[in-house]
């Protein structure tokens, strides 16, 4: 046995067989472990000292006797010791940090006594931080002078503090998970390879685009994606800050993106892209690019459907590369991550230490917002304030991507004059605007139609076709086209009433089906989440009448490869009333513009944006800047109320699990080993949000099974159609889908 310290942070049986077989890792090992670690990572965003600091004293607690019975008890090292229960220990270190830097409270304080619980509201940690040291605790004699501890070149301003303390918490709690993982688990904390770099990688890029220029065929459209590339690849070098790159679909926007990304982040020493996209549907295909050009170990997808086990299931070392990018979705330390913006955003104001966990390696990196117009406006106040204080504070470039770039410099009156959007200084777009991009690449017209359409004239209209896709804005709406369809050649339906996997292999199939010259009749009826990024192309298009900017996004569908030298994307109205909210809003602003003579030109767009803007009633509808601002209540930052409030998908409805494909066999491994990350991953491909009126339906009826506490199931597999998704027809089918 190990010679038992006197102060112990962990220990564990190392011998099962032999009782006396015991490894300790002392609390002072413990902590410096932990302090050199974070330090390291807080050393991206030049506060190495304040990072080591924190980890010095984060464990402090941990050297009160009655801790120290507790632990020896509870590990069962000495089972029969008498203590009061558990212990709290993490308010000492955060009492110790006030005491020895009083002036830096509590930037010290606040990542101390939440790395175990969470980042607390102001009320709850002003009362813990009404304790007392207790007498048994060794007060450390620290090098550091408190000025040594202070940013240098930082101006953190009222709206920056919230982020500079969850980064410090960040570089806290990973380095607490790392330490202790290399002393509990030292199997898992071998595997946490290191990553190549993007110097390495750039080339992977380099040589990928190189072969794609080769192998293309030597059209005007294909001479024009070259040049793009090379203007993002001229202007990689401009100084970090806030850029956009504007180009229509069918420019090559996305591979252009990462190629200034990439060559950016080299220049400057940025440690790893992160590409967060709006839809799924897109990150899958973008991974699968990524993964092709860059190897399956250089890139994490971090989303709710990603599946690790189906993506590598032919590979001699899946099990390997499942663990590993399970790792990398705890930390984000990769080179490349591709996620949500859902999950991006609401990382960046959480309060949860497994979610905060990863923020410190947003710091110094290139993060790339896709179809950035998506971000919803009721949250951008919050967004662009955040935005700016990771591009200030922690050397974080921003490029946004879009058909359609909203406008996010300056500043923007909503409804009143309390309404306001304060916007970025500066965003440069990357394309020169006389190059008339939207000229240069124009392959499609866009018809207004005048009249209100019937189910019927719509379905009639689209069989006219043999090749068609139609865009329209409800569940319900892509069901009753859908079934008015004639059955002949490859019909398609797309919407949120299919689980994802059944999403994602319905967009597979139209993608062969459309590269098979043998099928005469492709039509696809979709809801708008095949509007954005999905690579399609069809010969012409029928989208319900929307804003501009889901309009252009659907225009992007048709005629993307340029095969015609022009196309139609007709624009219709239902004889019904658009859902209130968003989309009629967005759709009331396109009207206002009176006729457009060019939906195609950026001063469409920007007018657009000036009516969307003035419609809104609020840029920050939970609050979110009051509860985080420094300067309206000192000390007082709230920071599980706006991680509460943060959500960009409101949960307006109930999950279901339906029984598709494989699902009740990942079921019925739930109800027999319990939840597991694995499983969890797993079964959230065989999900469909229904509302609670029918969520109550169902379950008056006995047709949902609850599996685990708040978990439910759909056994009945005649409520599932392959061809549609979930059978059932009550109201909730006529809300907006929500992407």
């Amino acid at each position: 046995m190990m010679q038992e310290p006197q102060y112990i942070s962990h220990l564990k049986l190392l011998d099962n067989q032999d009782p006396d077989s015991w490894a300790f890792q002392s609390n002072e090992e413990h902590e410096q472990g932990v302090a050199l670690l974070s330090q390291k990572f807080a050393s991206v965003f030049d506060c190495a000292n304040l990072g080591f600091v924190i980890g010095l004293l984060h464990d402090k607690g941990k050297e009160q006797k009655a801790f120290q019975l507790y632990i020896r008890k509870v590990s069962g090292f000495n089972p029969n010791l008498r203590c009061v229960g558990k212990i709290p220990h993490a308010f000492v270190g955060a009492l110790v940090a006030r005491q020895l830097y009083p002036h830096l409270f509590p930037l010290l304080s606040y990542p101390i006594i939440s790395h175990h619980s969470g980042l607390y509201d102001s009320y709850d940690f002003n009362a813990k931080m009404n304790d007392v040291i207790p007498e048994e605790i060794r007060l450390p004699k620290l090098k550091f002078i408190e000025k040594d501890l202070i940013p240098k070149g930082k101006n953190i301003g009222p709206n920056d503090l919230n982020h500079f303390i969850r980064l410090l918490f960040s570089c806290l709690v990973d380095a607490d998970y790392l330490d202790t993982e290399r002393f509990m688990n030292e199997d898992n904390y071998r595997q946490r390879r290191k990553c190549a770099s993007l110097v390495d990688l750039l080339p992977k890029l380099e040589a990928h685009l190189s072969t794609l220029s080769r192998n293309a065929p030597k059209t005007e459209l294909n001479h024009l994606r070259a040049e793009i590339q090379q203007i993002c690849s001229d202007k990689s070098i401009k100084e970090p800050g806030f850029y956009s790159l504007t180009v229509p679909t069918g420019g090559g926007k996305t591979l252009s993106a990462l190629l200034w990304s990439m060559k950016h982040a080299v220049k400057y020493g940025k440690n790893r892209i992160i590409i967060a996209i709006p839809y799924t549907s897109i990150i899958v295909q973008t991974a699968s690019i990524l993964r092709m050009i860059f190897g399956d170990e250089n890139v994490c997808e971090h989303h709710s459907n990603f599946d690790s086990d189906e993506i590598w299931k032919d590979r001699p070392d899946a099990s390997l590369l499942v663990r590993q990018q399970r790792f990398a979705s705890e930390n984000w330390d990769y080179p490349i991550i591709v996620t949500t913006n859902v999950q991006f955003f609401e990382s960046l104001f959480s309060n949860k230490p497994s979610v905060c966990r990863k923020l410190h390696n947003i710091a110094n990196s290139v993060v790339i917002l896709d179809e950035v117009q998506t971000l919803p406006r009721e949250y951008l106040q919050p967004i662009v304030y955040a935005m700016d204080s990771y591009q200030r504070l922690f050397s974080v470039s921003f490029l946004f991507t879009t058909a359609s770039q909203p406008i996010l410099v300056g500043n923007h009156r909503g409804t009143n004059d309390r309404v306001q959007l304060y916007g970025l200084k500066k965003v440069e777009e990357l394309i020169p605007s006389d190059w008339n991009l939207h000229d240069k690449l124009r392959r499609v017209n866009i018809c207004f139609d005048s009249f209100h359409s019937h189910y019927d004239d719509i379905a009639h209209r689209l069989a006219h076709y043999e090749k068609v896709l139609c865009i329209v804005n409800t569940r319900n709406d892509a069901f009753e086209i859908f079934n008015r369809m004639p059955k002949e050649g490859a019909l398609f339906h797309l919407s949120r009433r299919m689980c994802p996997l059944h999403i994602r292999k319905t967009i597979e199939q139209i993608q062969n089906a459309l590269k098979d010259p043998l099928i005469r009749f492709i039509r696809v009826i979709s809801t708008q989440l095949i509007e954005a990024g999905v690579d399609m192309d069809f010969p012409v298009v029928f989208r319900q009448e929307a804003g501009l900017d889901s309009i252009l996004q659907a225009a992007g569908r048709c005629n993307r490869e340029g095969n015609l030298d022009i196309a139609n994307t007709y624009i219709f109205s239902l004889d019904k009333p658009l859902p209130k909210g968003s989309l009629s809003e967005a759709n009331e602003a396109r009207k206002s513009m009176g006729e457009i003579t060019d939906c195609f030109s950026p001063q469409a767009m920007t007018t657009y944006f000036h009516q969307i803007y003035c419609r809104c009633n609020s840029f920050d509808k939970k609050g979110i800047v009051e509860l985080l601002n420094q300067s309206s209540r000192v000390n007082e930052i709230d920071f599980d109320q706006a991680a509460q409030s943060f959500k960009l998908i409101e949960e307006k409805g109930r999950n279901i699990v339906v029984n598709y494909e494989n699902s009740s066999e990942i079921v019925e491994s739930i109800k027999k080993n319990g939840f597991s990350y694995e499983l969890s991953k797993k079964i959230s491909n065989f999900i469909v949000c229904i509302s609670e009126h029918d969520f109550q339906t169902l379950l008056k009826q006995r047709l949902l099974e609850e599996i685990l506490d708040g978990i439910y199931f759909l056994p009945d597999r005649e409520q599932y159609s392959n061809e549609t998704g979930l059978i059932t027809l009550n109201h909730w089918l006529d809300e907006i889908l929500i992407q």
